[in-house]
């Protein structure tokens, strides 16, 4: 796969997760290790950690807080979501028990102060892992953020995952090899509408 393909057709994967096939580890930490080379900024290198989670019992955990809130939010926000995009992460919803593996990207220290600040300790993780949703991408598997619990019960999955309260989960991707490969560049605003040149607003 060439790699404009792969920046443009990896989507976050919901519907088409294939929940019985097993993730292999040796898979999943070469992956991880391509990750770790993703942009961070260097106050934080040592403070960012990874949490792999596939026991069954504590996924099922997991699932009870993560969809209690999903359904909270959709609840609340869903009639600005499109349906189908609804209708989706519904199902991701139903199904999280069956999820194969998770993956927690974290790091120490609770996010304070001005927006530079923010900026940096949230764009420490995020590059990572969107390099860890490619590589996935790459050999096949799909991946999606299911951060609903970060809201009002980031504590409690805390708990469950022996997380210190000083740390900080940024983000939780739900993995799995995906049943399909045929996955398609997602609609976008036109690029001439939303790109603007030296002021805000100007014409690009």
């Amino acid at each position: 796969m060439d790699v404009d393909t792969l920046l443009t057709t990896t989507r976050s994967v919901r519907r088409k997760l294939d929940l019985r096939r097993p993730v292999e580890p040796e898979v999943l930490t070469e992956c991880l290790r391509i990750a770790q080379q993703a942009p961070i900024a260097g106050a934080f290198a040592e403070s960012f950690r990874w949490l792999v989670i596939d026991d069954p019992g504590t996924k099922s955990a997991l699932a009870q807080i993560i969809r209690a809130d999903g359904e909270a939010s959709f609840a609340k926000y869903g009639d600005r979501v499109p349906p189908r995009a609804l209708a989706s992460g519904r199902h991701l919803l139903s199904v999280l028990e069956q999820i194969p593996v998770y993956v927690t990207a974290c790091l120490h220290g609770r996010p304070s102060g001005d927006n530079a600040l923010l900026s940096a300790f949230y764009g420490s993780v995020y590059p990572a892992v969107w390099s860890l949703q490619l590589a996935l991408r790459s050999r096949g598997l799909g991946s999606t953020i299911v951060g609903y619990h970060l809201a009002e019960h980031e504590s409690d999955v805390a708990h469950i995952l022996g997380i210190p309260a000083d740390v900080t989960q940024v983000a939780m991707l739900a993995v799995a090899y995906t049943t399909t490969d045929t996955f398609r560049p997602g609609a976008r605003p036109a690029l001439d509408r939303i790109t603007y040149r030296n002021q805000w607003g100007a014409p690009a």
